[in-house]
């Protein structure tokens, strides 16, 4: 049983990379607890690890976390401010969309960093993120959208890897990105 009172990010971090309670332990090299800034107005959620970001044990360091990082200097926002995590915090093999299993397991994680950060925007990142949050569907159709539910706010946008493979999409992040920043300053949140 977890004490509330007592739980922190590093407590939380701690346990990720020691986590064994699925199959995706046996295949990792290292598991990717959340990191940032435990009191950011933002938190960004996104899938699943990738394979720089199991080698280095860190979130979005690899060239999905360039192009996010590009992308928040592009629109003002300074990624030491935030917080950003994903659904799952070990690496599905060869980059598989995490499986509900894989996701319910690592849902309290997810709902205690969510929690101690207590963000005033979480911003979605991405298809998987969005259906395991919020039970939606299509990220194209709903990104740049606000969703007000269990008395938070959440915002969707797609995915930084969906420009890998898809250039065209690059615009439609930034764009998002500026709806984010005009909210946040709207809530006077620091960016």
């Amino acid at each position: 049983m977890i004490d509330i009172a007592n739980d922190s990010i590093n407590r939380i971090k701690a346990e990720v990379i020691n986590c064994k309670l699925c199959s995706l332990c046996t295949n990792r090299r290292n598991a990717v607890p959340g990191e940032g800034n435990s009191k950011a107005g933002i938190m960004f959620i996104g899938e699943a690890p990738g394979r720089n970001e199991d080698e280095k044990g860190r979130p979005f360091v690899g060239l999905a976390g360039k192009i996010l990082d590009e992308t928040l200097d592009k629109v003002g926002i300074v990624r030491s401010r935030i917080f950003v995590t994903n659904i799952v915090k070990c690496r599905p093999p060869g980059n598989r969309v995490p499986t509900e299993d894989e996701r319910r397991v690592c849902k309290n994680y997810l709902e205690r960093e969510i929690s101690i950060v207590s963000p005033k925007i979480i911003c979605i990142l991405g298809r998987t993120a969005f259906e395991s949050l919020l039970g939606g569907g299509s990220i194209l159709g709903n990104r740049g959208k606000f969703i007000a539910k269990y008395g938070r706010l959440f915002f969707l946008t797609i995915h930084p890897a969906a420009i890998i493979y898809n250039n065209k999409l690059r615009y439609a992040l930034e764009k998002d990105m500026q709806t984010l920043v005009m909210e946040c300053r709207r809530l006077n949140i620091p960016i």
